[in-house]
């Protein structure tokens, strides 16, 4: 019974039944599906598959301990919907561990997470003014998204600062336009104090992020934590590139 053909009439009904147990839950508890179709299938088929062969809905997450259905009853096998996912992941995280299961809210910022991503990476639309404000909150961005977000504070929907984090001769053979500020990491000592306090939220970026990410976590641990580093630095950010001071 282990190899289950996923195309076959009993397992297509129980996949079926599965749908309509997962509906169940969702409305029992006030839950809804994740944005992610393919987290949803995945974990649905696993569940069906499960169903056929242990005769319950075990957490297809997991692996499923004991050989007999006693060990079985024994084991602290989870099934779906498990104790944990209902007592602590979900009110915690907003999702259970399988992703299948998740509150409204977790899904509506999944969702967005997942339009910000193909607009930030495909170039189909610009950003609105929710979509950079929400942005801006990733704590690593790639080039594309600080393409966007430069796109978006032109535009006045999201405010910010960039800092080169590089030395003077690295900012004139290259910078990213409308840097704010060149904060040369050989001088760290004398400006960190200064970024800590500012209100603004803060970009860094240098020359493959290395540097940038040091400051960031420094940051972090004097209490700014609104600030973003650019991940890979500036040999990825895909836009114009200024050269000179």
């Amino acid at each position: 019974m282990n190899n289950i053909d996923p195309n076959s009439d009993i397992f297509q009904a129980e996949l079926e039944n599965t749908w309509r147990f997962v509906e169940k839950v969702n409305k029992q508890f006030g839950f809804t599906q994740n944005p992610d179709e393919e987290i949803n299938e995945g974990v649905a088929m696993g569940l069906a598959r499960n169903k056929l062969i242990y005769g319950k809905r075990y957490c297809p997450c997991f692996i499923v301990q004991g050989e007999t259905e006693q060990e079985r009853k024994k084991a602290d096998n989870r099934i779906c919907p498990c104790k944990p996912a209902l007592e602590k992941e979900i009110p915690q995280d907003g999702v259970c561990h399988c992703g299948i299961f998740c509150t409204p809210e977790y899904a509506k910022e999944k969702a967005l997470e997942k339009e910000l991503a193909e607009v930030t990476h495909t170039h189909s639309r610009g950003l609105t003014k929710e979509e950079a404000n929400e942005l801006l909150k990733k704590e690593q961005l790639d080039g594309d998204e600080v393409e966007a977000l430069l796109e978006a504070r032109d535009l006045g929907m999201v405010k910010f600062k960039l800092i080169d984090v590089r030395e003077p001769m690295e900012y004139e053979m290259g910078h990213i336009p409308k840097t704010d500020e060149l904060l040369p990491t050989t001088q760290f000592y004398s400006w960190i104090e200064k970024l800590v306090k500012d209100k603004e939220h803060i970009i860094l970026y240098c020359h493959t992020g290395s540097r940038s990410y040091q400051v960031q976590q420094i940051m972090k641990q004097q209490g700014k934590s609104d600030v973003s580093n650019f991940t890979y630095g500036i040999i990825t950010y895909p836009g114009e590139i200024e050269r000179g001071i």
